[in-house]
């Protein structure tokens, strides 16, 4: 029987069980791809929705988060769970985009439940990982900065698409190949392949981003490249580290000519 693609979502969403959470990720895919979900009116969402997340790890400040240094097996699983971390909540992101906004073409739900799974998949990669270490996901201090931007982006699909995937995904393809090489240079290449699954599939989910950005800007008869930029003025007034992994934006939908507003705007240096 046919079930109701802004519920499963939700479910998703606030399963607090990691395990059922990475379940109902790959399951909402496969239900997905059968036609199994439809899109039906359910009761409205509370405007605060609180993603479900197992009792650990901590959430601190970020500034309260020591400096990974990768010359320890300590200090790599660490590392290797601040990704994690990332990556679960990417999960939340992905189920919150899919469920909160229900008016868009149904390739948009199509794109982020495709996310929400591979999110998934690479959540278990790293888990496995963090367990080859002597360690588990919960072991270590986190924060919670990437699902406070998408409270902060809850009103209007138009900026949680700007602001998520253009911004905070973004910007984990630039650091992505720096965290390759000293990962690498520790001798740990275990993590360097998960970490080129990732930055693989975390292109197509930019692009997607940058893609349901661009629709919505037409929509509202918008100049995407203005509405982003003042977009990324308002949330972000501290600007844009740098530098840019510039093909990888390039393939993820970025203009030759955002990139360089955008190293203007962070004062590339390299």
């Amino acid at each position: 029987m046919p079930q109701n693609l802004y519920a499963a979502a939700h479910a998703c969403l606030v399963e607090r069980d990691l395990t059922l959470k990475l379940e109902r990720a790959r399951r909402l895919a496969d239900d997905w791809q059968a036609g199994e979900l439809v899109q039906s009116p359910v009761p409205d969402l509370p405007e605060v929705i609180e993603a479900g997340h197992p009792e650990r790890p901590e959430l601190v400040p970020p500034r309260e988060l020591p400096r990974r240094k990768l010359g320890s097996v300590e200090g790599r699983a660490a590392m290797t769970h601040a990704i994690a971390h990332i990556e679960f909540n990417a999960i939340n992101l992905a189920c919150d985009a899919v469920c909160r906004f229900r008016d868009m073409p149904a390739g948009y739900y199509g794109d982020w439940i495709g996310v929400a799974a591979e999110e998934a998949y690479h959540f278990s990669l790293l888990q496995e990982h963090l367990r080859e270490l002597g360690f588990q996901y919960g072991d270590f201090p986190a924060h919670n900065g990437l699902w406070d931007l998408a409270q902060k982006t809850a009103g209007d699909v138009l900026v949680r698409m700007a602001m998520v995937p253009r911004v905070m995904e973004a910007r984990g393809l630039d650091v992505t190949p720096d965290i390759s090489r000293r990962f690498a240079a520790a001798g740990d290449d275990r993590m360097v392949g998960i970490l080129e699954i990732i930055l693989r599939d975390e292109v197509g989910h930019v692009e997607a981003g940058t893609r349901w950005f661009h629709y919505l800007c037409e929509q509202r008869g918008l100049d995407a490249e203005q509405t982003y930029f003042e977009l990324l003025n308002s949330f972000f007034r501290e600007g844009i580290p740098c530098p840019l992994h510039v093909q990888a934006r390039l393939e993820a939908g970025f203009s030759e000519h955002e990139l360089a507003r955008l190293e203007a705007l962070c004062g590339k240096t390299s």
